[in-house]
Formats: C-alpha cells, structure tokens, sequence
C-alpha cells in the first residue's frame, strides 16, 4: 500500500533514538529459532570468534536427542551453512541490526532489485511506517518515492514454475497445499505439478504493493510479525525471512491509524542504512550460520518438536504445522584446526 503523508529524508545515519518495547510474547516465542544455540549479543566479525567444542557428534546421538538444545549440542559443522553475504542484508535501527536472508530461487528479479536499491543506499533515512498487531511490520518511504535505480515495474513471481528443487517434505498434512517442506533453510509450499512458492510464515519479507502486481519492485518490504497469514502466499512476492534481530520489529509500538499505520512523522521508526553484508567491512559483519534442511540432524528436530518429550508435556502433538518448526541460527563458528600428530625423533 501506498501512504502519502508529510515526510523528510533523514540525514544518513541520523534519527532520533527511539525507545523499544518490552519484548512481546510472540518475540518470545520466536527466539526459540535459535534457543539453546544463540548467544545474547549479535557478534561483530572483528570481535573473538566462538570456538567449537568437540563433540561426538554422530547418528546415534542425534537418534537419541529428544529436545532442540541436545539435538543441537550433537551437531557436526556439515550441519550447518553459512548465510551468503551477498545476499543478507543488514536493516540497521538505532535499536540494533536486523538481518535478513534474501532466496533469489523464488523471486530473482525482485531480490536482484532489492540488492540494487541497498547498494545505492537508497533506504537510508526511510522509516518503519507500519505495525499492526499479529499481521506486518513494513518499511518504506511514506511518499512513495521513486528510485533512480534499478526496476520501475516487474513481472509477478509468486510462485516458482516447476524445475529442480532442494526440497525436504514435511509428513504431515497442510490445509493450504498438497504438501510442505523446506528448500534451503526456508518455508515452501508446492503442488503435484511440482509450482513452489516461500510461505507466510512468522518472520518472512515479502514485497508490498498496490493492486497492480508490477507495482512490486521492493521500495516497500514487511516482515510477518503474527500467526501465519497464509492467504497472502501466492499472491505477493516473499524474497527471504529475517534471521536474526526480529524481537526489533515485533516489538515495536502498534500503529493506531487504519491497517496499523503510523499517524504522525514522528512516530515512524528511522532506518539508519540498509547494506548488503557483502559490502560492509569484514570487521562489521555478523557472521552467521543457519542449521541445514537437508539433514538427519533437521529431520530429527522436527520429529522432536513433533512429538514434545520435554518433562513439561504430558500429551504429544503427534503433528506440526510448517510455521511451527524452527529454523536455527546461530553467530558463525570457527574450527580449531586439528593439531597433526609430531613427529617421533628417531
């Protein structure tokens, strides 16, 4: 959508602070992505890199893990794969960074867009202009700006045609599609035909725009904040989700103007920059790395959190839901080197 209201481009890197709210219940629960695996500050990449520590890690550990922190004590480093900084962007508010991971394999064009609006600085100095309540927060410029660079319109890619996917079923049934999984570290959905498309589910970015879907070239982006809002998929390009500062977004003021915007300027929240991580020094980058779909170690946490073994829970689900199952993250975690054995002397 389209808010016309008084705006002033702030000065890069300028803005008034704005105090955050205390962290709602549902950031809460969104900081169990990475529970047991994160620690409490986001790492800088110039700061001391956190050291594995060996474990025996193998199928029978992980075959007898039955919660999310001791299944992920015993993963292996093949476990996991690191974001692509060529394709995270880093949302920085007076607050902190926020960090997304952006998927080109659904929506190439509309990423590559987004990419080339970041690198020409061109959200620096918008602002959060909208928060309501179990559905967006969303971003822009409130006077609908037009860039100098990149796309003026662009094709719909709500869904991805049939080809070769990465894709790791889920088992159990969904009401919105024939079947549900993951591709890479992200929520999908696909038909018999084999059409994909990311899902809406808590913490995913997709690209606002006007009825018109060519209006969709990433000047405005959200972020789900809510229960799934599944009757958006297929009808919005969804470029990626946000991997780590989402308690920034979520726990922000709720707007009290019409779809949760904010009334007046000075409510909006200011973005300092937005910068692909590729393009920010080595010493200001947060590394990190998400755990991988493709796996054993994967397909064990979702059957964990399937069927709930913890001491508190005295009836398994015996089901989840595609939006319930985590995806951890966690900051990137450098390898000792393994010591070669000396040599004897003869």
């Amino acid at each position: 959508m389209t808010y016309k209201k008084s705006f002033t481009r702030l000065p890069k890197g300028q803005g008034p602070m704005t105090r955050v709210a205390a962290l709602t219940l549902l950031a809460a629960l969104c900081a169990t992505v990475a529970a047991a695996a994160e620690p409490a500050a986001l790492p800088r990449a110039g700061a001391a890199a956190a050291t594995a520590v060996p474990a025996p890690a193998n199928a029978k550990l992980v075959a007898r893990a039955t919660t999310m922190k001791d299944l992920l004590a015993t993963t292996k480093p093949a476990d996991w794969r690191t974001l692509e900084p060529e394709h995270t962007l880093y949302l920085e508010l007076s607050a902190g960074r926020v960090i997304i991971e952006l998927n080109p394999a659904f929506a190439p064009r509309h990423v590559a867009n987004i990419e080339a609006l970041a690198h020409a600085h061109w959200y620096d100095g918008l602002a959060v202009t909208r928060v309501q309540d179990n559905f967006v927060v969303q971003w822009g410029d409130p006077l609908n700006g037009k860039p100098d660079v990149g796309e003026r319109r662009l094709p719909a890619e709500f869904t991805r045609a049939e080809g070769p996917l990465p894709f790791t079923r889920l088992k159990d049934p969904d009401t919105f599609a024939t079947e549900v999984g993951f591709s890479n570290g992200f929520p999908v959905a696909r038909t018999e035909a084999g059409e994909a498309w990311l899902v809406h589910c808590y913490g995913m970015v997709g690209v606002g725009r006007d009825t018109d879907p060519s209006t969709a070239i990433g000047t405005e982006l959200y972020a789900v904040l809510g229960q799934a809002p599944r009757q958006l998929d297929r009808n919005v390009a969804v470029v990626g989700r946000v991997v780590w500062g989402m308690e920034l977004l979520s726990s922000l003021p709720r707007g009290t103007g019409e779809l949760g915007v904010y009334e007046q300027p000075e409510q909006r929240v200011p973005i300092q920059t937005v910068r692909l991580a590729s393009e920010v020094a080595a010493a200001e980058r947060s590394p990190l790395e998400a755990l991988r779909t493709d796996t054993p170690a994967f397909e064990r946490l979702v059957e964990i959190r399937r069927n709930r073994h913890d001491a508190w829970y005295k009836v398994p689900a015996g089901h989840i839901d595609l939006c319930n199952v985590p995806l951890p993250v966690r900051p990137k975690i450098e390898q000792k080197p393994e010591k070669k054995p000396e040599k004897r002397r003869a």
